[in-house]
């Protein structure tokens, strides 16, 4: 969680996983800036990388859509091919 999440921690965390959020400017009911503060703690805590660690932590923030974050279905489809390209991208990057 976000409070659990210190940048001023001097030690290190030991592993870091990537993470990819998503959501949309026009969510009604999860206001986009959790994500936004998420992401950017995220950042700013010191991680001792992994040896297939691609660290980081990734923002999608669709400007259109509501709560699902998609309004059509071509938008489903890109929102959901960037979410396997990041699983792919985090699966293969020991290779």
């Amino acid at each position: 969680p976000y409070h659990m999440m210190d940048p001023c921690r001097r030690e290190p965390f030991l592993r870091k996983p990537p993470v990819l959020f998503t959501t949309s400017t026009r969510d009604d009911r999860v206001h986009p800036g959790h994500a936004r503060k998420m992401v950017c703690r995220l950042q700013a805590i010191p991680w001792s990388p992994g040896p297939q660690d691609v660290g980081g932590a990734y923002l999608y923030e669709s400007p259109e859509g509501g709560h699902s974050g998609a309004t059509s279905i071509a938008a489903r489809a890109f929102l959901r091919t960037l979410e396997y390209e990041f699983l792919w991208k985090c699966l293969s990057a020991g290779d």
